[in-house]
């Protein structure tokens, strides 16, 4: 199965959390922090939403930082997505 966003939408796979601190403390599951960093793994095609052209800046692989609270989640078979609008994706990670 695949998931195809529509209009301003974009699929998100969020990166694994952090399961060690930088000074080598192992963190139990309920203490990690939900990663804000993702990869982008569909977007839709944009076009005209609430009246105004979106036209998407977001590409298929790229790593993302969206915001915190944004976005749907969903499971589809065993792994887990979340769809955002491309508005709540704050900044593209750049190496």
């Amino acid at each position: 199965m695949k998931l195809r966003p529509l209009g301003d939408k974009v699929v998100l796979k969020q990166l694994e959390a952090e399961e060690t601190t930088k000074s080598g403390i192992i963190l139990a599951a309920k203490a990690q922090e939900k990663p804000q960093e993702a990869e982008v793994i569909a977007v839709g095609p944009g076009g005209v939403i609430d009246g105004k052209e979106v036209k998407m800046q977001v590409k298929v692989g790229e790593k993302v930082i969206y915001q915190k609270y944004a976005g749907t989640e969903v499971k589809l078979g065993d792994e887990e997505f979340i769809i955002v609008k491309q508005s709540d994706i704050v900044a593209v990670v750049e190496k």
